[in-house]
């Protein structure tokens, strides 16, 4: 356990104290349970970029804040993200592949990849509304139960992302609104970015609670949700938005100025039709990037250092 309170993190200049760094998953556990002010000095410690956005204004983000909301399936395995080690591996083995800039987590994630190292030199985008478990009665319910903006200033992460579902059937939709658009505001004064994610939501007509609830992916819906989701805070100066591809994508992209990451979602398609949409969408101008989990952690081969490869050769 010594070595492990005194291990220098990467880049930690010789002969200064740093703080200290796991090699393994049971080393996590220890540092969590004996030493958990161990997460604040790497924090602290943590080699940070200098900008959100690369030079070359492209930006390749991995995601990873679905378990949070109880969604744990990929590519039509229920159990897929179950175990939290498998899911670290596939997240390390992303987050070391080049061109890679920077991770969308919880801070259970996050902070389980700061104390491994995987988090160096990265952007980091941490998830705020997780409220609505995936299936519940209460999913349309998106409060803010991860990270707040003082929680995002004081880890020195880059952004904050909410999922703004709208639903004009819902009354609660209104709450979703003023708190994202407070985000928004509070983000923006802070120096930070603020990803919204938008969506015209509603539940089917049967089940429990009214029904599954389904997003609009029509080019309509998204255009509407975008007019929505970019119009909320008392500021859009640092206000980014996370989209799904859709039909009509041009048409699409005309709803907004605000710079752009495309999201992967669970792909049902084979993988080449899936990056050739991406690939397409890319091509757009107020397209930066992709912040994508499922689709790249989860590849039908289990090859994940291919499928992030593929993505890097898309967004660059």
């Amino acid at each position: 356990m010594a070595d492990l309170l005194t291990r220098r993190a990467p880049g930690a200049a010789s002969g200064i104290a740093s703080a200290p760094r796991a090699r393994t998953y049971a080393e996590v556990t220890e540092l969590r349970a004996r030493h958990p002010e161990a997460v604040a000095a790497a924090l602290a410690d943590r080699v940070r970029r200098t900008s959100f956005v690369p030079d070359d204004g492209r930006l390749m983000v991995v995601a990873a804040d679905h378990p949070a909301r109880g969604a744990l399936s990929a590519r039509g395995r229920a159990d897929a993200m179950a175990s939290r080690t498998e899911l670290l591996d596939r997240l390390r083995t992303a987050l070391a592949r080049p061109g890679v800039d920077g991770l969308l987590a919880t801070a259970d994630i996050a902070e389980d990849l700061l104390l491994l190292g995987a988090l160096e030199d990265k952007v980091v985008i941490a998830s705020m509304n997780r409220g609505g478990l995936a299936g519940s009665v209460f999913e349309m319910d998106d409060r803010m139960t991860a990270y707040d903006v003082p929680g995002i200033v004081e880890s020195g992460f880059d952004a904050g992302k909410m999922l703004l579902r709208i639903d004009r059937d819902d009354p609660g939709t209104v709450s979703t609104m003023e708190t994202c658009a407070r985000a928004v505001t509070e983000l923006n004064r802070a120096g930070k970015v603020a990803m919204v994610e938008p969506f015209l939501s509603s539940r089917s007509s049967s089940g429990a609670g009214g029904g599954k609830v389904v997003n609009d992916l029509t080019p309509e819906g998204v255009i509407t949700s975008i007019h929505v989701g970019q119009g909320i805070g008392a500021s859009s100066a640092r206000t980014w938005l996370k989209l799904p591809v859709v039909d009509d994508m041009e048409r699409v992209m005309e709803a907004t100025t605000l710079p752009t990451l495309i999201l992967g979602g669970d792909p049902v398609a084979a993988p080449d039709a899936t990056y050739e949409t991406w690939r397409k969408a890319l091509a757009l101008p107020a397209v930066r990037g992709l912040v994508v989990g499922r689709a790249l952690l989860f590849p039908p081969d289990d090859d994940v250092a291919t499928a992030v490869d593929t993505a890097v050769s898309l967004v660059r």
